[in-house]
């Protein structure tokens, strides 16, 4: 039976995927392992993510514990998101997606190159 995204399902694979499932989330802890960034250079470091969605994934990773966000007190304010502690822990399992993805995509471009 499907279980809703605001529902957590008792799987750990989905309990994981839940966490990192969107199309920009991946891409976003990917540039923040080099370390914190501002919401701008996320954004102009991440071609085709709009605003919106930059925004609503940042949320959707602080609400779950995975980077954190750093208001700083000023004029203009300054907001610069890092990967927590907890986040950390994630390393090791989106490099290993990563690198299943690097193989996957050889694979495709093989396969075209065939046809």
């Amino acid at each position: 039976m499907p279980v809703s995204k605001k529902e957590i399902s008792q799987c750990p694979i989905d309990a994981m995927l839940s966490v990192i499932d969107g199309r920009w989330k991946g891409t976003i802890l990917w540039r923040l392992c080099d370390g914190p960034m501002r919401t701008s250079e996320l954004r102009r470091s991440i071609p085709g993510i709009t605003e919106r969605m930059l925004i609503r994934h940042l949320q959707e990773l602080v609400r779950d514990g995975i980077i954190e966000r750093h208001e700083e007190k000023r004029v203009p304010p300054c907001v610069r998101y890092s990967i927590t502690k907890y986040g950390w822990t994630l390393a090791p399992v989106l490099e290993q997606i990563c690198g299943w993805g690097r193989v996957h995509l050889a694979r495709i471009e093989r396969s075209a190159r065939r046809v």
